[in-house]
């Protein structure tokens, strides 16, 4: 997994903060200094928190479970849409669906909704409908995959949350807690630490910050995702040896069975003549 260096993380402007009069208490630990009135993040230990967070970002990975990627706001929307789509995982970057994680059953069946219409357009139903409720359809069509399309994938509740900004986030953080999924975030100067899990002290707000560690945290994921297909292989070709030495056994144990049976068949031919001469 590769290790982001010091100077990747300043090129990339990750240790601006907010402004001094706008910071939270509980971010003192990950502050180094400030400077004209900003507070300046100490990179030495955004490094130790990135490695912690790709760390077990790539164990969910490597275990076949989902992390659900949430980034609403504006300089962030892009990065993770195509991040994200590299490594097959879900993502929300248009408004949060207020109850997604906690009311997670209602939000299924709006994705199924979509996959009954994108059904009537195969199976002709689509066709016989009105002019009105074709209109009405392709609305609804177009508004579901805008909002729960990145999603359609997830099935069951996903095993963890990354978040860009958790300030903006904070229903989705709220409910991710509620329901006891561990939250990775990139968490600025204004914000609060303590209810993340893995929190990454870093400039939530520059392109270049968020391009950076979302990469890095894609790249620990594609890792993992890498491991378990191997480590799939390797069990499937077990198996299958497994099952090669156990014919082969049965084989050897018919042959074996055939001999007994022909030597007590050659043993007893003699003593059969003796008994017809008398």
């Amino acid at each position: 997994m590769p290790r982001v260096s010091f100077d990747q993380l300043l090129d990339a402007g990750v240790h601006f903060g907010h402004l001094k009069r706008k910071w939270n208490p509980s971010m003192a630990p990950y502050i180094f200094m400030e400077r004209n009135g900003i507070h300046i993040i100490d990179l030495h230990k955004t490094a130790i928190k990135i490695d912690e967070a790709a760390n077990a970002m790539k164990n969910i990975a490597k275990s076949g479970r989902k992390i659900l990627f949430v980034a609403t706001k504006k300089q962030a929307k892009d990065i993770v849409a195509e991040e994200v789509t590299k490594i097959n995982m879900p993502y929300v970057t248009e408004r949060w669906p207020g109850g997604m994680l906690t009311n997670f059953p209602t939000i299924r069946k709006a994705v199924k909704k979509m996959s009954l219409i994108d059904k009537m357009h195969v199976d002709g139903t689509f066709d016989s409908l009105s002019k009105r409720e074709k209109l009405q359809i392709t609305r609804q069509r177009a508004k579901l995959e805008k909002n729960l399309g990145s999603i359609s994938d997830l099935s069951r509740l996903p095993a963890a949350l990354f978040v860009v900004d958790v300030m903006k986030e904070k229903i989705a953080v709220r409910e991710a807690i509620r329901l006891g999924i561990p939250v990775f975030a990139m968490v600025d100067t204004n914000s609060d630490p303590k209810p993340i899990d893995f929190p990454i002290p870093a400039n939530d707000d520059a392109s270049k910050s968020i391009q950076l560690i979302l990469s890095i945290m894609c790249q620990a994921i594609k890792e993992g995702l890498s491991e378990r297909s191997v480590e799939k292989e390797n069990t499937a070709k077990s198996v299958d040896e497994a099952g090669d030495d156990a014919g082969e056994e049965r084989k050897s144990s018919r042959t074996r069975t055939r001999a007994k049976k022909e030597t007590a068949v050659a043993e007893n031919a003699p003593v059969e003549e003796e008994n017809d001469e008398e």
